[in-house]
């Protein structure tokens, strides 16, 4: 099992345990604060900037003690980011959805709700809890996938970070017509 199929494992587990009614979803989804478009923000200087609240990652152990993921954000929005990215998966980066409430909660930008994207659930959970970009990464999808959540995303009012690491993963993404493309220089699946 590569590192990444280990991690989409947990991630479903995890998912299992809290899926709550798409009734009570879509509940929240007709509440929650307007989406904010993160296209223009992205485009607006030559470089710009997606500033991540991140505690570990698979590949480096504990990145930071982050205590306070508002404040963090706040700092990364005075500071100029066009965008502030929340990891919300919880095994191996020390994410949470709690993260992601409180963060927008309190910020003005675009916020992107960085997990492994594998059901069609977790899109309508990013909406309910706030965010205005979801990932999604290739290598863990299938091309039907890719185009279903991406069109899901759409539907939502989300922008899509389409990630890839290989030509092949771009080629399969620009299939979609992307707006937003990440390179990701680590191979998810063994962390080289």
């Amino acid at each position: 099992m590569s590192v990444l199929d280990s991690i989409i494992e947990g991630v479903r587990e995890d998912l299992a345990v809290r899926r709550r009614p798409l009734s009570q979803l879509h509940e929240e989804i007709s509440s929650a604060a307007p989406v904010i478009d993160a296209h223009p923000r992205l485009r607006a200087h030559e470089m710009n900037i997606i500033a991540e609240v991140k505690r570990s990652s698979p590949s480096k152990g504990a990145l930071a003690e982050i205590s306070d993921p508002v404040d963090l954000a706040r700092r990364y929005e005075d500071a100029g980011a066009a965008v502030v990215s929340v990891l919300t998966e919880r095994r191996r980066f020390g994410g949470s959805l709690e993260d992601l409430i409180a963060v927008r909660s309190e910020i003005q930008i675009p916020i992107l709700r960085k997990d492994f994207m594998v059901d069609e659930y977790q899109f309508y959970e990013a909406r309910a809890y706030g965010a205005d970009v979801v990932l999604l990464i290739v290598a863990a999808l299938s091309s039907h996938q890719l185009k279903d959540y991406f069109e899901m995303a759409t539907e939502l009012g989300m922008a899509s970070l389409i990630e890839v690491h290989t030509y092949e993963e771009l080629e399969r993404a620009m299939e979609i017509k992307p707006r937003i493309i990440g390179i990701n220089s680590r191979n998810l699946k063994t962390l080289e």
